[in-house]
């Protein structure tokens, strides 16, 4: 089932001599319960790619189709509603509440959303995520790498159609990272959650199901569990 359909996308910044081609006729498809990777240097186009799929800048051109809805076709007010109810984010940076505790952290879209959470969902995903005995810890009590487990709860517990992931192991060590790369990948395969990742590092892409490159705003796809092509 096709979830997420990219069309001909640019994504230009600036006129003249300061004219920027972010992105450049970048199509792509990703099917219900797909892991996938974007990978390249900084300054690629990958971070504005992101941004353009979870609606948070708008294309020059082209399109983008998530379950079957145009995202740009939409009024301003409607699709903040849609991204809302239909893509999860998990950034570098955490971006927690600090005055909550994990567990409220978690239900904290649900709340903006005014919809009850369902304790076993909530149960169920502090579980996967190795966060039941700190459920009512602050995240000024946690380390980095449980910080970015509640980002990923977080993203989790409205079962969006799709996460976005932003380098979320940026400000992590290896180990952490790769713990992070684990539980997106769990959360993956039980939920049957599509998820595409940003990432720098070729190593955390090995798990992945299809790894794309992003090299001056050209998508390049690399096809599955492509490791091997990245070195």
């Amino acid at each position: 089932m096709e979830i997420l359909k990219v069309q001909n996308l640019c994504k230009t910044y600036g006129k003249g001599e300061a004219k920027v081609d972010a992105l450049k006729n970048v199509s792509l498809t990703l099917n219900k319960g797909e892991f996938a990777a974007v990978v390249g240097e900084s300054g690629s186009g990958k971070s504005t790619l992101l941004n353009c799929i979870g609606a948070l800048d708008t294309p020059t051109f082209g399109s983008i189709i998530m379950d079957g809805q145009d995202l740009f076709s939409m009024k301003e007010e409607q699709r903040t509603f849609f991204r809302r109810r239909n893509i999860g984010f998990i950034f570098q940076s955490f971006q927690l509440v600090s005055e909550l505790n994990v567990e409220q952290n978690i239900m904290f879209p649900l709340f903006l959303d005014h919809r009850k959470p369902d304790p076993t969902a909530i149960h169920d995903i502090l579980g996967l995520l190795g966060l039941t005995d700190r459920r009512h810890h602050l995240p000024s009590q946690l380390s980095g790498g449980q910080q970015q487990r509640v980002a990923i709860g977080r993203a989790l517990i409205t079962r969006p159609k799709l996460i976005l992931a932003d380098e979320p192991t940026g400000n992590l060590d290896s180990k952490n990272s790769q713990d992070v790369i684990d539980l997106l990948t769990q959360a993956s395969r039980r939920y049957q959650q599509t998820i595409l990742m940003i990432t720098h590092n070729n190593n955390l892409t090995a798990s992945v199901d299809r790894v794309f490159r992003v090299s001056d705003g050209i998508l390049t796809d690399l096809g599955g569990r492509a490791n091997e092509t990245l070195s």
